[in-house]
């Protein structure tokens, strides 16, 4: 994965956050979502116990103390508050986040989400997946399209152990846009030079989509 790929899908999840929303970016990609947010003024929690993370410090600022969900160094804005992670949970589970961006390790087809183990594969600890799978108001995924093997992330059915039986509203990858509307999974916009053809090979997941886009 590039990261003129992974900077793609932050910046077209950007698009998606309405101002003033409380976001909780997850590991991987959505940590990346604070340095392209342009104009736009959102609240964003990580759930190490942070409101108000702001974009990456240039190296004579960082702070090792202060990190995202990625373990990655941070700044705060004006007004942000640390606390801890009883209290950043309980913000979680009691509805307060608008929106999650989460990564993942699999998404089904109709939305179902895969992110915190690997059959086979050491469990260093579910983390915060599940409660923001089950306490987000809206949740977008943010991934490659397939994983280092070639595998297909996006797929008929999950082969990995499930974060919860919430669905994702929304998947953004490098090559495509989809969303989930009554447990199908529709595409709404391509993001890279494929045919249409050529995204049905890269994806496992069955989809809908219309001739405009086909089109394009």
């Amino acid at each position: 994965m590039s990261q003129t790929d992974r900077i793609k899908i932050a910046k077209r999840i950007v698009q998606e956050l309405k101002q003033g929303q409380v976001v909780n970016l997850g590991v991987g990609i959505p940590t990346l979502i604070p340095d392209y947010l342009g104009e736009k003024k959102l609240v964003l929690q990580s759930e190490n116990g942070l409101l108000g993370m702001g974009p990456t410090p240039s190296a004579e600022e960082v702070n090792m103390d202060l990190i995202s969900a990625s373990k990655e160094p941070i700044t705060m804005e004006i007004g942000a508050s640390l606390f801890d992670s009883s209290n950043s949970f309980a913000m979680i589970r009691g509805g307060h986040i608008d929106v999650a961006v989460l990564g993942v390790l699999q998404v089904d087809q109709t939305g179902e989400i895969a992110n915190w183990a690997v059959p086979g594969q050491t469990i260093l600890g579910v983390g915060g997946a599940m409660d923001l799978v089950a306490g987000a108001n809206e949740i977008i995924v943010a991934t490659v399209h397939t994983s280092k093997n070639g595998e297909p992330k996006l797929v008929k059915e999950l082969t990995f152990p499930s974060s919860g039986i919430r669905k994702a509203d929304l998947v953004v990858s490098e090559h495509a846009v989809f969303k989930f509307e009554e447990g199908t999974m529709k595409l709404v916009e391509i993001l890279s030079d494929v045919t249409i053809e050529q995204l049905k090979e890269l994806t496992g997941a069955e989809f809908e989509y219309n001739s405009e886009i086909a089109n394009t």
